[in-house]
């Protein structure tokens, strides 16, 4: 089974539904499941994240698309929410990155300050 992702005006994803197989019955399920809602429909697979198949196959746009995230014809990416202004998209991943990486300190866990731009620790 794959994964479709319809998009607004915007290019926001608003939906994640499980279709047909592209190519199955010889239908474009893109482009059919789009021609029936009336909105932009993009394949999206649930194995693949940060540019990554987690099975080892081909990764697909990215990242598995979520509610709300911005699907960029550019890079043919589905890249989630900007959580912070000042984070940084990574261009291979298509995540959002701190400005600085968070420390590894083994038992401490740390949280993102926006106002300090700074991981501070919990």
């Amino acid at each position: 089974m794959a994964h479709y992702a319809f998009l607004d005006s915007n290019n926001i994803v608003t939906e994640v539904i499980v279709g047909k197989n592209e190519g199955e019955e010889g239908i474009d399920w893109e482009q059919h499941y789009g021609k029936f809602r009336g909105q932009t429909c993009k394949r999206t697979s649930y194995n693949t994240y940060g540019g990554v198949h987690a099975n080892g196959g081909t990764p697909y746009r990215k990242n598995y698309a979520g509610i709300g995230y911005t699907y960029d014809a550019s890079r043919d990416a589905f890249i989630p929410p900007k959580p912070f202004a000042s984070w940084l998209l990574n261009e291979i991943s298509c995540y959002w990155e701190a400005p600085t990486p968070i420390p590894t300190e083994a038992g401490k866990f740390y949280r993102w300050d926006e106002e300090q731009l700074a991981w501070v620790k919990l």
